[in-house]
Formats: C-alpha cells, sequence, structure tokens
C-alpha cells in the first residue's frame, strides 16, 4: 500500500471518528482508548503512584495471599483515611461525569480524578460532604434505586493536579481532627 493510499484511510477515518476534535492529537489522548471497565484502574495507578510521590503513607486492599483486591469498599488509604476513587474523562461540554459512586459502603472520603485533553484536575471531598450535597448535586444512576449515584463536576470545579499534595493534608487533617 502507498503512503498516499495509507493518508487517504486514515483521513477517511478521522472523518467518521467519534472522539472529540479536542482530543485529537491531545497529550492524553489515550484514554479514550481505554475500555470504561479500565478507566478506574488507571486513575487508581496514577493516585497509589502520585502518593508514592509525595511520601503518603498509604495502603491498597488486598486478598489474604497478598494481592491486591479489585472488590472493595474502598480504593486507598492514605495516611489512614480510607479514599473511593473515581475517575472520568472530559465529556465534550467540559464536564466530568463521576459515576457509582456509592453511599451505604464504608470509606471516608471521595478522591475524584478528571483527565482532559491536555490536563488532569481532581477535587477531594470528605463522604459526608458528598452525601449532603455540600460537594455537589448527586443524580441517581439507576431509576428508582438509591444505590449508585452520579456526580458531574465542570473543570472550574476541580484542582490543578498540582495542589493534589496540599489537598490531601487538608482534607486529611480536617478527617482526623
Amino acid at each position: 500500500m502507498t503512503d498516499g493510499v495509507q493518508r487517504l484511510l486514515v483521513s477517511i477515518i478521522e472523518a467518521h471518528s467519534s472522539l472529540p476534535s479536542k482530543w485529537r492529537g491531545a497529550p492524553f489522548f489515550g484514554i479514550k482508548h481505554v475500555a470504561n471497565t479500565k478507566v478506574g484502574q488507571v486513575g487508581q495507578e496514577f493516585v497509589e503512584t502520585l502518593c508514592g510521590i509525595c511520601d503518603f503513607e498509604t495502603e491498597v486492599p488486598r486478598k489474604p495471599d497478598g494481592t491486591r483486591t479489585p472488590t472493595s469498599p474502598w480504593d486507598i488509604k492514605i495516611a489512614g483515611v480510607a479514599y473511593e476513587i473515581k475517575t472520568a474523562s472530559e465529556d465534550v461540554s467540559g464536564s466530568f461525569q463521576f459515576n457509582h459512586i456509592r453511599l451505604h459502603r464504608p470509606y471516608d472520603a471521595v478522591l475524584c480524578l478528571g483527565i482532559g485533553p491536555g490536563d488532569v484536575l481532581f477535587n477531594a471531598w470528605s463522604k459526608a460532604d458528598i452525601a449532603t450535597s455540600k460537594a455537589g448535586h448527586l443524580v441517581t444512576m439507576d431509576k428508582g434505586s438509591s444505590a449508585t449515584f452520579k456526580l458531574t463536576k465542570r473543570r472550574d470545579a476541580l484542582r490543578p493536579i498540582d495542589e493534589f499534595e496540599d489537598c490531601i493534608l487538608e482534607l486529611t487533617s480536617d478527617l482526623l481532627s
């Protein structure tokens, strides 16, 4: 196949791509190619690694054999505070949909990680602030059910990832005092 024919097919594929133009060629466009069921794992690994860089004492849930368990009511403990991590990529309207927030599970705080085309944003709230809508309005994900919720956040409601260490230290201090 000649280069010209290859370029022709690539341009036709791009014209029919469902990937919004703001993601094409962006540094973090790869998140759009990660299966929805794996996006959370990307976020968890990122947060765990970032905690290591910040020298936070962490714990992840483990099975009796020592391997990480994929099913736990919390994703990571940072300095003794149990966090549920929610990860979302930016949608076409510039918002992030943090899905499957479950208030009946035992954790202390929710950490929302938003991946944009060229930046990473986050914020963290106590479970109490999530449950009382101080962190934003929760919407049920299943009609007639109150087991799992979605929290939608615009970019301006999240913080630059450079503020991660200070935010976690502040929230941890508030929750442990």
